[in-house]
């Protein structure tokens, strides 16, 4: 298998729905596991919580997310970036990241010529699109 870079999410006790949301969002298939899956010795709080999740989409992408376990600090996360000349697609993704979320950056014409915007979605995770013009 060759080396794969993939965003990793942290949440409070969300990641289920959050990844069902990016499964809505992207399409694909999405494989979750809680701590009580693997027997893990957390609380029984925790039993519920994700301790691993994967989304792998028919268009490559990648998304992985846990729920972070009692006792432990919880990471920040970065900004998701989304990029490319599919327009409709990432259009689409925009307005499904964006809604019940925060436009910090409306997806629009910006001077370097590309369609350009940002974004949190209603878990908190910041997102960029950046649709570059089709070359032809």
């Amino acid at each position: 298998m060759a080396s794969r870079l993939n965003p990793y999410l942290s949440f409070d006790g969300d990641a289920r729905d959050a990844m069902e949301f990016y499964r809505s969002v992207f399409g694909g298939t999405l494989t979750a596991n809680s701590f009580g899956d693997f027997g893990a010795q957390h609380s029984s709080e925790d039993a519920d919580k994700i301790m691993h999740s994967m989304l792998e989409t028919d268009s490559g992408f990648t998304l992985m997310g846990a729920d972070t376990p009692s006792g432990m600090e919880r990471s920040t996360n970065g900004t998701i970036s989304l990029s490319g000349d599919d327009a409709e697609a990432l259009r689409g993704y925009w307005e499904k990241l964006s809604a019940g979320g925060a436009v910090t950056m409306p997806l629009e014409k910006q001077m370097w010529g590309d369609d350009f915007g940002m974004c949190v979605d209603k878990f908190g995770v910041a997102w960029m699109v950046d649709i570059v013009p089709q070359q032809g």
